[in-house]
C-alpha cells in the first residue's frame, strides 16, 4: 500500500515539474512559429480550383501605344 502512495506522489511531482516547464516555454516564446510566416508570402490567396474574379474583363494589348488597357465595360 506504502508503494502505491509513493507512486502516486512521484507521479504528482512530474506532472508538476511538466505543467511547470510547460508554462515557462510558453511565456518565453519557445512554442512561436517562425518558419510558417515567411512562406505565407508564397501561397496564393485563391485556392486553385476557385476562379479569381468572374467580373473582371481580360486586358488588352494597345500595340500603337505600346500600353495595356483594361477594358472598361462590366457586366454583372
Amino acid at each position: 500500500m506504502s508503494t502505491i502512495f509513493f507512486m502516486i506522489g512521484i507521479s504528482l511531482l512530474m506532472a508538476l515539474g511538466f505543467l511547470s516547464a510547460f508554462i515557462w516555454s510558453m511565456r518565453t516564446g519557445q512554442q512561436d512559429d517562425l518558419y510558417t510566416p515567411s512562406l505565407r508570402m508564397l501561397l496564393d490567396d485563391t485556392p486553385p480550383d476557385e476562379p479569381a474574379l468572374l467580373s473582371e474583363k481580360p486586358m488588352t494589348i494597345d500595340s500603337s501605344h505600346r500600353t495595356i488597357q483594361k477594358n472598361s465595360s462590366t457586366a454583372l
